[in-house]
């Protein structure tokens, strides 16, 4: 079970508020609104929440703007909760230090899970427990061993396979750009090769994925990423 949080919500509008604040209060978290990004810098500096739903959608400044301030103040998970489907968009927040982007009109279950998923993983961030072992359906990725198993047999994965697995490990259920795996993997100077991640991915369903042309665990957030669900 992950502990109730201090959550602020960002949202200019009160029909959304007041559904995120029942769906949240109902889930035993703190509930704070801001409905402009003004009052949400002031309350994130008085209130430091655990974390952020942010709309990009704001009267008085475009969210996009503040993700950047809001994440040198702190490591509050940030989640931006926009109706902006622009896929461009998307990578921008993550690539700007958005944690996840969930799309309206959303789930509130789903919503309450990511939350959920973020707080375990900021938690243990913070007390430097990174997990060692990381379960999805019947894969079992074993971080510290740099070990990969489906079912009962390992797989033997390539430098770059496992490299990108073990990147959606450490953050699992959280979308990662294309450009933050291509950073992390390849480095820099590959930031823009899309392609070559591409391939890297498609080898990895052919090896994990029950149903490789189905994937199920390794999953695509279109022109934006990859998630391992779990």
């Amino acid at each position: 079970m992950v502990p109730p949080a201090k959550i602020l919500i960002i949202e200019d509008d009160a029909h959304i508020r007041r559904l995120l604040q029942a769906t949240l209060q109902r889930a035993g978290h703190q509930v704070i609104e801001a409905d402009s990004a003004r009052q949400a810098i002031a309350l994130f500096d008085i209130e430091r929440p655990d974390v952020v739903l942010l709309d990009l959608g704001l009267p008085d400044r475009d969210g996009l703007e503040l993700i950047e301030p809001l994440r040198l103040r702190s490591n509050a998970t940030l989640i931006v909760v926009s109706a902006r489907e622009n896929s461009v968009e998307k990578v921008t927040a993550l690539d700007l230090g958005a944690d996840d982007y969930v799309t309206k009109p959303f789930d509130t279950e789903e919503l309450l899970a990511r939350i959920r998923t973020a707080l375990r993983h900021q938690r243990a961030s913070a007390s430097g427990e990174e997990p060692t072992v990381v379960e999805a359906g019947a894969l079992r990725i074993d971080l510290a061993h740099r070990r990969v198993f489906r079912g009962a047999k390992e797989v033997h994965l390539t430098p770059k396979e496992y490299g990108v697995l073990a990147e959606l490990a450490r953050r699992p259920d959280r979308v990662l750009s294309h450009t933050q795996l291509l950073t992390s993997v390849w480095g820099p100077a590959q930031a823009d090769r899309v392609e070559y991640l591409r391939i890297v991915v498609r080898g990895l369903r052919q090896k994990l994925e029950e149903d490789p042309s189905q994937p199920k665990r390794i999953v695509n957030e279109l022109a934006v990423g990859y998630r391992l669900r779990t």
